[in-house]
């Protein structure tokens, strides 16, 4: 049987070697679910670094049959989720620590002005929106429009039945819409 997926086919013939495949085709994909499910910078690379170290322990206990038939993206998007729903688990059941200061976001050198203006804001709006969803509604709207997965992968990654995913997405973004339209 002849593995199509490139970064499978990594993790089969060298599991670090792999491991780096992994990372570098998936980091943006996991940042960018992490911070639409977070809604803060800071948060966001820890629960990135928190579910690639999950990967990679994961991967060290697993045969050569179970990556032969991992689908990595699903997977790592798996992870994320779980790691975002034990760390929300574990905040509420602590008060948040006081911050004195807001870290200072790095900028892209080659970017304008203008353009990490835009961006951040638009970013920041859209963060601000997707917290104030429900956790099921927000994981289902990242899952499918930020991160792209289709319908049946997040369905598998949620562990719920597709018509459950699709009533979160369409609730989810019914409620975004009544958000932005109030402000």
């Amino acid at each position: 049987m002849e593995c199509q997926d490139p970064v499978r086919k990594a993790l089969l013939d060298d599991l670090d070697g792999g491991f780096a495949e992994l990372f570098n085709v998936y980091r943006g994909l996991v940042f960018s679910t992490a911070l639409r499910l977070t809604g803060k910078w800071a948060d966001a690379e820890d629960l990135t670094a928190e579910a690639f170290l999950r990967a990679y322990r994961a991967l060290a206990d697993y045969d050569r049959d179970r990556i032969a038939v991992l689908q990595p993206r699903a997977w790592i998007v798996t992870i994320v989720m779980n790691v975002w729903r034990n760390c929300a688990r574990h905040k509420s059941r602590k008060p948040p620590p006081q911050l004195f200061d807001e870290p200072v976001e790095t900028l892209d050198p080659g970017e304008g002005v203008e353009e990490a203006a835009m961006r951040r804001e638009t970013g920041d709006e859209l963060a601000d929106l997707l917290v104030q969803l429900p956790d099921d509604q927000r994981a289902a709207v990242v899952l499918r429009h930020v991160v792209d997965l289709p319908v049946s992968e997040i369905a598998s990654v949620m562990n719920l039945p597709q018509g459950t995913v699709k009533s979160h997405i369409s609730r989810g973004l019914k409620r975004l819409r009544t958000l932005g339209g109030a402000r």
